[in-house]
């Protein structure tokens, strides 16, 4: 019998994403608040929050294996959080115009039961094609702009913005359904 388990994300990209691996799964909303301001390395903060989320939920369960995840930008070693105003948004992908940023995605499973816990972290690094304001504009009055770190999301932009992809793409969405089905199954969780 497959243990319960529980995304802890309210994301519908994220469930998405888990649900195409075919894993029957429970979502729950983490009460954890994220601080992006923590002086951490990308890398060391993407884990660090990932794990922060997973912790608040694994609380509630005895026995379960809790999955979270957080993803932000980095550009020029400092760390991109969504936009709030379409002014920022507008602002931060003129800043990515013809250059390279990075995704961090990072990841945590825990097994309430065992009291095991992995913490992964992928990079993506991003380039983005020289963009127009007017593109931009263009995408900042119809997208979404405002949901997202880095003002933007894979599915919701076009081949006109994006140069090159070096990673997972499924991570920059959101979730690295790659790395985190390998970990899962160090877990014992079965992928369909």
């Amino acid at each position: 019998m497959q243990r319960k388990i529980i995304l802890a994300s309210t994301s519908p990209k994220r469930k998405e994403l888990l649900s195409k691996t075919g894993l029957k799964f429970g979502v729950v909303s983490s009460d954890y608040e994220e601080d992006m301001t923590l002086p951490l390395p990308p890398d060391k903060l993407a884990k660090y929050l990932s794990r922060g989320k997973a912790e608040a939920v694994a609380k509630k369960y005895e026995d379960a294996i809790i999955i979270s995840a957080d993803t932000f930008v980095s550009f020029k070693g400092k760390i991109i959080g969504k936009p709030h105003t379409k002014k920022k948004a507008f602002e931060t992908l003129k800043n990515f115009s013809g250059k390279t940023h990075s995704v961090f995605t990072g990841f945590t499973i825990i097994d309430t039961r065992s009291k095991k816990i992995s913490s992964k972290v992928v990079e993506v690094k991003m380039t983005f094609n020289i963009l127009s304001d007017e593109i931009i504009k263009n995408f900042v009055k119809n997208g979404n702009p405002l949901k997202y770190a880095g003002s933007y999301t894979v599915n919701d932009i076009s081949e006109k913005f994006i140069k090159k992809i070096e990673g997972d793409p499924l991570s920059v969405i959101g979730l690295p359904v790659k790395a985190l089905t390998k970990e899962l199954k160090k877990f014992g969780i079965k992928i369909p």
